[in-house]
């Protein structure tokens, strides 16, 4: 419940509440209100990694930051893992292309992040040099938190760049001489 309560809203449920029961109530109610929040990516019917989303207005922590406030035509990623097993394999990476895929159908431009530079073990915060490699840009530095942002016409772009160099690969051989080929 790091993203989803205020600090003292999140004290004052690990100590009197259920966190799993908050957490599925926050859901519910963003799932109610706005639509998906989540991502899970699968490898061989295996959950492999996961990340959480949302306009800053369901995410009350987001205000605590000291690079905030995420701006206002951008989503917040909250977290994101790739399980240690899978990782190193692009999943990451797709995870991310599938959230902008999913925010540019919704007509959102950006997507905005908190991340750690001093990230050494799975937490609620995602790594500074993940979101980099990914394609963030810094918009908001600071030593420990900055905010980066991803912009999502520059996130199809990408993606569309990598379909038109396939198509051309592709799209070099024509039916006729792959028969050839084939034949031959």
């Amino acid at each position: 419940m790091f993203w989803e309560l205020d600090p003292v809203g999140q004290a004052r449920s690990l100590e009197e509440g259920d966190p799993a029961l908050e957490k599925e109530s926050w859901i519910s109610s963003v799932l109610l209100e706005w639509g998906s929040c989540g991502k899970i990516i699968y490898v061989d019917s295996v959950a492999a990694g996961f990340m959480l989303y949302a306009p800053p207005l369901y995410v009350p922590r987001s205000v605590a930051f000291p690079t905030s406030p995420v701006s206002a035509d951008a989503v917040l990623l909250m977290t994101a893992h790739v399980m240690s097993e899978f990782a190193g394999g692009g999943l990451g990476r797709m995870l991310i292309q599938g959230l902008a895929k999913d925010l540019t159908r919704r007509g959102i431009k950006a997507i905005e992040a908190f991340g750690d530079l001093n990230w050494n073990t799975p937490s609620c915060i995602v790594p500074a040099e993940f979101l980099l490699a990914v394609g963030f840009k810094t918009v908001r530095p600071h030593h420990r938190y900055p905010r980066l942002r991803l912009e999502l016409k520059t996130a199809l772009s990408w993606r569309e760049d990598v379909e038109v160099a396939l198509e051309r690969l592709l799209g070099s051989m024509s039916p006729e001489r792959a028969l050839r080929l084939a034949a031959g």
